[in-house]
């Protein structure tokens, strides 16, 4: 064994060990493979047709030798859950009894919003689990995912998406969770204890820089340096297999400085496994294997391809084995390529069995007859997260509408559709856009739906006026006639999500304009130019250019002062099966808005990327005419009430590598009960690198009935400040640091601007009379530089008492 193939070899059972001693060559490396079941003539992606041209398609002739993992079983087509279930364990006891050595599949599926299988239900997607600011909740559903994933005899969930958003114009921006690393983190790790709650293994992907590609494109280089890579997309990923324990990493099919992800030993093993210690096993994103052949030219052919992998640190090639098998077989019996390499792998993936009780599973009960994916469980989680994640914009006082108002007109593409509520890997929009005929299986209100519940004595009209693609203007009229009839109008605009040009957002759905798709800000101007209050409902899988619905401009079209603007802008980012009934709640007022932004909202396409994070030289400045300023800042979103901070305190000093203590109250200051979320922000005063001039410390949703007051105390690690140093070491830095709470990241709250931040954000700032002067503090980090290993803490703590 060479000493490449000695790194980071598994530790595994003595069960493990004498199983994988009696194996064949053929038997390893079927371990080391999945079969699409169903797939067939039905391709979802581009070049999948390509990768598995001339591969066996009859099971039994691909499981022969054994099967390392089904490939979505429930997930591909739409089949009955029962029925399907009763096939799987019937082929289970196959794998079992008919194969040499009786090694079951591993069963693997998507469950970004949910297990993305027919009946089952659909959760908003992870851009709305960082707007709601969250993790319990978003544990909490993950716990309900990963039960149905096990009633199904699934074993992995491909989940979460820990990428972090670096230019809207990504079409995936809707399957990321925030800007924000740390945001990231703590929700992503969230999701990843829920998921493995219920004994699935959770996929941390894509690791890693996929979401920082030029121009915001699909599979496109990344050009992160070291420094940035560390900084900002790995810890997210350091802190789900640190923190939350995930079994399972997919590598990302970028390369990183010309350097593809799928053949990077360096974070594949060295970061990975020797560093962070990870165990678990990492698998192929779709067809990355012999991408590294064909996409990025570094490998002769897919045999080599798949030695390159499995050096690196691939164990498992998804979906099926079309570098893994025959192709890299060859080269082993040429000896080109050392079994070992191999066997590190087929260790890991027998270790994962073990773990998943596959090893000991003998299939005698039935499967489940009956099979509920959508219980009412489901739902009150669905319907709360939705709730939380609807981020209130603007507001001249229109919201909520009065119970008064008798005449509702509903316009626009995405009013009266339940396919617009849902995101690009719920299986709605994953798949059942290739079978029109078939049901949704799940009920999903629409937005017109819902309203007519929450306002049963109001007549509300629906006009869609548009489709979200396109240039067809012919329905304004009817879109006119109704705002004109009406006491109020609501124009739902937005996106349709999709896969590779099926759709204005979604995987392969990358963009060149942040403008809203098609014509549908010319029917919102249309609309609001009739007179009749408007408000504007934006249900997206990113964020748009809509500076001209919120302060009269627009980069992208360089007009200054736009037609009369709505009366009140609501974002929702693709919130589910019950995202219908939560943006009627919060137009009625039945629920306060309590969203926040989980990233900036853009001024136009030509500023991006863009990020709260950026040093000053990131920011708008006098010696450049382009302005970089957000229309609505990171952590931005407003409520029916107000809210007042006072009496900021802070430790005065830290040890480099301790924990600080800061605490403020917060108060309701309003006349109806809601909910804030208090935002502690810090900058880092002078280090060794340019640092942010704004960074998230830690946040907390608080709950306040009207003149209620709480005191939050956070609870905040140093390493929270920590930074790649110019030797590319992970450290925190003596010195001073200065922390504050605040609205939103543009704001830095202080007495001398709280009138301005009051009128921008409703909130309203009370100066404190703490040791701090009330509005901001300074902490000083003491001692000798710390350098930060995996047993330092990566998570503010807080604590809320009232």
């Amino acid at each position: 064994m060479t000493d490449s193939h000695r790194r980071a070899w598994p530790q595994v059972s003595t069960r493990v060990q004498e199983l994988h001693a009696r194996m064949r060559l053929e038997e390893k490396l079927a371990q080391l493979v999945g079969f699409w079941i169903d797939h067939g003539d039905e391709v979802v992606a581009p070049l999948a047709g390509e990768m598995t041209a001339g591969a066996p398609t009859r099971l039994a002739e691909v499981t022969e030798h054994g099967i390392g993992h089904f490939t979505r079983v429930y997930g591909t087509r739409p089949v009955d859950p029962s029925e399907r279930a009763r096939w799987l364990w019937e082929e289970q006891r196959r794998l079992l009894h008919e194969t040499r050595l009786g090694i079951p599949a591993l069963v693997h599926e998507e469950c970004l919003t949910g297990l993305a299988a027919w009946k089952a239900a659909c959760f908003p997607t992870p851009l709305a689990w960082g707007a709601a600011f969250d993790p319990d909740l978003v544990e909490e559903m993950a716990s309900l995912i990963g039960s149905s994933l096990r009633t199904l005899g699934v074993h992995q969930g491909l989940a979460p998406v820990l990428d972090v958003i670096r230019d809207p114009r990504w079409g995936r921006t809707e399957e990321a969770i925030s800007e924000d690393p740390y945001v990231v983190g703590t929700v992503g790790t969230a999701y990843v204890r829920g998921l493995q709650s219920a004994g699935i293994q959770a996929t941390l992907k894509h690791f890693v820089g996929y979401s920082g590609s030029r121009a915001g494109r699909n599979h496109a280089p990344v050009s992160a340096g070291p420094r940035e890579l560390a900084d900002l997309f790995l810890p997210p990923f350091e802190m789900a297999v640190l923190d939350g324990g995930a079994r399972s990493v997919m590598n990302a099919y970028n390369d990183v400085d010309g350097v593809p992800m799928a053949a990077n030993a360096e974070l594949l093993t060295g970061l990975l496994r020797e560093e962070w210690g990870f165990e678990g096993t990492v698998v192929a994103d779709y067809f990355s294997v012999a991408f590294l052949a064909l996409m990025h030219g570094v490998a002769a052919d897919r045999g080599h391809a798949a030695a390159m992998a499995l050096e690196a640190g691939i164990d498992v090639e998804l979906p099926s084995g079309d570098a893994f098998l025959e192709p890299l077989a060859a080269l082993v019996r040429a000896g080109e390529v050392d079994e070992t390499v191999i066997d590190r792998a087929v260790l890991r993936a027998l270790a994962a069995k073990e773990e998943a009780g596959l090893l000991d599973e003998e299939f005698t009960a039935e499967s489940p007859s009956v099979i509920d994916l959508d219980t009412p469980a489901h739902r009150d989680v669905a319907r709360r997260l939705a709730e939380e994640s609807v981020v209130l914009l603007s507001n001249d006082g229109i919201l909520p509408i009065a119970e008064t108002a008798t005449r509702i007109a509903m316009i626009g593409p995405n009013a009266d559709r339940a396919e617009a509520l849902m995101g690009c890997y719920s299986f709605p929009n994953h798949v059942l856009a290739h079978h029109p005929d078939v049901a949704l299986g799940i009920e999903v209100p629409t937005i017109a739906e819902a309203l007519r519940t929450e306002v049963p004595g109001a007549e509300v009209e629906v006009v869609r006026g548009c489709e979200v693609e396109g240039t067809d203007t012919t329905g304004f009229a009817a879109a006119i006639a109704a705002a004109e009839r009406a006491e109020v109008a609501v124009v739902v605009a937005g996106d349709q999500a999709g896969l590779f040009g099926k759709g204005t957002v979604g995987e392969g759905n990358d963009t060149e304009s942040l403008e809203l798709p098609g014509v549908q800000r010319e029917l919102f101007e249309a609309v609001v130019a009739t007179g009749t209050p408007t408000v504007l409902v934006l249900v997206t899988g990113r964020p748009y250019a809509i500076g001209w619905a919120l302060d009269g401009r627009s980069g992208a079209r360089g007009d200054q002062q736009g037609p009369s603007r709505p009366a009140a802008v609501l974002q929702a980012f693709f919130p589910g099966e019950e995202g219908g009934p939560a943006i009627a709640r919060i137009l009625t007022g039945a629920v306060n808005p309590s969203g926040r932004l989980p990233l900036t909202l853009p001024r136009s396409a030509g500023a991006q990327p863009y990020t709260y994070l950026h040093p000053i030289l990131g920011g708008p400045s006098g010696v450049t005419s382009a302005d970089s300023t957000p229309v609505r800042p990171f952590g931005f979103g407003l409520s029916y009430t107000a809210f007042g901070y006072s009496g900021l305190s802070a430790d005065r000093a830290v040890e480099a590598g301790g924990t600080f203590a800061v605490e403020v109250t917060v108060t309701n200051l309003g006349d109806v009960a809601g909910v804030d979320v208090v935002q502690l922000y810090g900058r880092d005063l002078l280090a060794s690198v340019a640092r942010p001039v704004s960074q998230l410390l830690g946040y907390q949703r608080v709950a306040l009935q009207p003149a209620e007051s709480a005191t939050v105390r956070f609870e905040v690690p140093t390493a929270r400040l920590a930074f790649t140093d110019r030797g590319l070491v992970r450290v925190v830095e003596p010195g001073e640091v200065e922390v504050w709470v605040a609205a939103s990241a543009g704001e830095k709250v202080t007495a001398a601007v709280a009138e301005g931040i009051a009128e921008l954000s409703d909130v309203e700032v009370a100066s404190g009379a703490g040791d701090s002067g009330g509005d901001k503090a300074l902490v000083t980090i003491i001692g000798d530089v710390h350098r930060v290993g995996t047993a330092d803490r990566r998570i503010t703590t807080a604590t809320v008492s009232h």
